[in-house]
């Protein structure tokens, strides 16, 4: 082989290897998991430490403590349930009965503890037709 064979394979091979550490890197960093409480709560140890995406329903009033804005609250799906805590401002429609999507780490205390502005919570009554909906065809 020639010198300039070996230049450009050599060459190759550290801008392969550079590039498919660059992308690893950044896609580990940024993954989550999105699971419901139910497959979180089944194997709790490995998820613990895991940036986790939880989707459930908000079991009962969430506790607050109004000077911290810290929130208390269990979620549920399927029969099982898991604690979570929060500290910051919550979505209007975060609510008992609320289905939520959280965005945090599962602690090893078995909590999630959510990230800032990681509750997005959604309330279906609030969107849904009067009335049953349009009807079609008359």
């Amino acid at each position: 082989m020639s010198k300039k064979t070996v230049r450009v394979g050599v060459s190759a091979v550290v801008l392969v290897s550079a590039l498919s550490w660059l992308m690893y890197s950044t896609i580990s960093e940024g993954a989550e998991y999105y699971k419901t409480v139910d497959e979180v709560v089944a194997n709790p140890a490995e998820w613990e430490g895991k940036r986790l995406q939880v989707h459930g329903h908000v079991l009962g009033d969430p506790l607050v403590n109004p000077s911290t804005l810290e929130y208390r609250f269990r979620m549920h799906a399927n029969g099982q349930v898991i604690d979570a805590v929060y500290t910051g401002v919550v979505p209007d429609t975060f609510k008992a009965d609320a289905e939520v999507v959280v965005k945090g780490r599962l602690g090893d205390d078995g909590k999630v503890h959510i990230e800032r502005d990681g509750i997005m919570a959604k309330c279906p009554s609030k969107y849904e037709a009067e009335g049953g909906g349009p009807k079609i065809g008359g």
